[in-house]
């Protein structure tokens, strides 16, 4: 079979350049609002969360570090600084690390004491990626290399990623976790191009296809996190909230997502105790220890980030195209 010509190549990145900027600038926000009659969420019952106490671990967390495992990065022995700055993001060393999100540890636990209505609560907040409805990290990256899946999760492509962390700086929360030493640009200029791979939850994106649960909720001994249809998810977090007068996080921020919280504190309260934990970090500007900001919106939604993402969608596009040629001329050949 021949290589692919010239002009199919530059046919194929024109088409990709177009759909993405359909997609960001909401050209497909119907299809969009047909597909997420199908996708899945969690509801995560705070008042039901002990943090596994009896455990030096969350078994949730366990659950995922196991089945994780071998998607974790297998990075170089040399890894060089982000060239021209003598900075990198190496996580190689701390791999058992599980109190907050890294490229080896997709979720975590965080604790914090809530003084409410005159009583002082003590809640855990399971954490990792809220898989958002329209995820910024995703229509935002420059390299393609996100995408919101069918079933819902959102998905970061290992073999596209170039670690420019554009996702973890739109994200509210910070998630996704850059690893370096790995990826795309090792191929291509390690020494100057690049950073790594970013890793985040993809809510087990491969038991879910095969009609499994995610391992956090298979785990969760107190039936703290609940997995099923994603209105189902809704509906059954609205139901608690009001069944104990309290809060929902997740419904609305970021313009709504997969991931339905309640809490029997205010959540203003939470992140107020989280940002307090954080200042008190080692590092205290350190990623992987995300707050709960309640209200925060999609920054797809502002002027920047709608004319941001016209300007990122052609070349997203290119560069998925290229990266789909390359592999194609390459199986070719072999």
């Amino acid at each position: 079979m021949p290589g692919l010509s010239r002009r199919e190549f530059l046919k194929r990145t024109v088409a990709a350049g177009a759909i993405g900027g359909m997609v960001l600038s909401g050209a497909d926000k119907l299809g969009a609002a047909e597909a997420a009659a199908g996708q899945f969420g969690t509801f995560i019952d705070l008042t039901r969360c002990d943090g596994c106490k009896d455990l030096e671990t969350p078994r949730c967390v366990s659950a995922c570090r196991r089945e994780k495992t071998p998607q974790f990065p297998q990075p170089a022995e040399h890894i060089e600084y982000y060239w021209p700055r003598k900075k990198k993001e190496d996580w190689s060393g701390k791999k058992q690390l599980t109190n907050r999100l890294t490229p080896y540890n997709w979720s975590f636990v965080q604790t914090v004491k809530v003084e409410h209505q005159g009583e002082v609560r003590e809640i855990h907040l399971p954490r990792r990626c809220m898989h958002c409805d329209n995820p910024p990290c995703a229509n935002l990256c420059p390299f393609g290399a996100q995408s919101k899946s069918p079933e819902g999760p959102v998905l970061i492509n290992k073999e596209l990623c170039l670690g420019g962390a554009k996702c973890r700086d739109v994200c509210p929360w910070g998630i996704p976790a850059r690893q370096a030493g790995v990826g795309l640009y090792m191929k291509i200029a390690p020494k100057y191009l690049g950073a790594g791979v970013m890793y985040k939850c993809d809510l087990c994106y491969s038991r879910i296809t095969a009609g499994r649960p995610p391992a956090c909720v298979e785990s969760c001994h107190k039936k703290a996190v609940v997995f099923g249809e994603k209105e189902e998810m809704r509906a059954l977090a609205h139901q608690k909230a009001r069944k104990i007068g309290g809060f929902i996080y997740g419904e609305t921020e970021n313009g709504g997502t997969s991931t339905f919280y309640v809490s029997p504190v205010p959540f203003t309260k939470i992140h107020k105790q989280l940002m307090d934990q954080k200042a008190e970090q080692p590092v205290p500007d350190a990623p992987g220890f995300p707050g709960m900001p309640p209200g925060v919106s999609n920054f797809l939604n502002t002027a920047n980030g709608a004319a941001l993402g016209m300007l990122v969608a052609p070349v997203a596009g290119v560069v998925a195209a290229g990266f789909a040629a390359y592999k194609t001329i390459k199986g070719e050949k072999q």
